[in-house]
């Protein structure tokens, strides 16, 4: 099964004719914080799928709680900006704007920082009811880091974008 070789993701194949890739977040205790390992999974889980001629289209989500709450802080607390730049930290972040096949962002809980930016690097957000989208790095003491300050002004629009950018603050679906 593809899901025994992931950690940090569960991968399947789903719908009436198996042709759509379902691949979940499944770091529940971190609220699907976006450790290297993780991202590493679903670089090599999107790869997979795309090569995969049976399927047609991707599905990103997370859990109830949290899509993403951000890339894992703990992980890079310790680290330097010299040590993150030169060690290509966020290096493949961007395979998800990359896959040909449509991706679909199923979004309910957090969607924060990074986990904002995976979700708008897909092609679709579907958004449930508790969806929270935030890029909350201000609150850190930088900024976002994988194309989110673009990414959220073309969604969002220039005003609302540099509100959120700028104060944290969040929105609803």
């Amino acid at each position: 099964r593809a899901g025994a070789a992931f950690q940090y993701l569960l991968v399947q194949k789903t719908g009436a004719q198996k042709n759509v890739g379902l691949i979940q977040l499944n770091r529940p205790k971190a609220l699907n914080a976006l450790c290297e390992g993780l991202m590493a999974e679903l670089r090599r889980a999107l790869e997979a799928m795309e090569s995969d001629p049976e399927v047609g289209a991707i599905v990103l989500t997370g859990s109830q709680k949290a899509f993403a709450a951000g890339a894992d802080i703990k992980e890079m607390q310790n680290k330097t900006f010299q040590e993150n730049y030169s060690g290509g930290f966020l290096a493949g972040w961007d395979k998800v704007s990359l896959v040909r096949k449509p991706i679909i962002a199923a979004v309910n809980g957090y969607a924060l920082g990074g986990g904002c930016e995976l979700a708008m690097m897909c092609d679709i957000i579907y958004a449930g009811e508790k969806a929270e989208f935030g890029q909350p790095e201000i609150l850190l003491g930088t900024i976002p880091g994988a194309g989110g300050t673009q990414r959220l002004t073309r969604a969002v629009g220039k005003s609302l974008a540099m509100e959120m950018v700028l104060t944290g603050d969040r929105i609803s679906a």
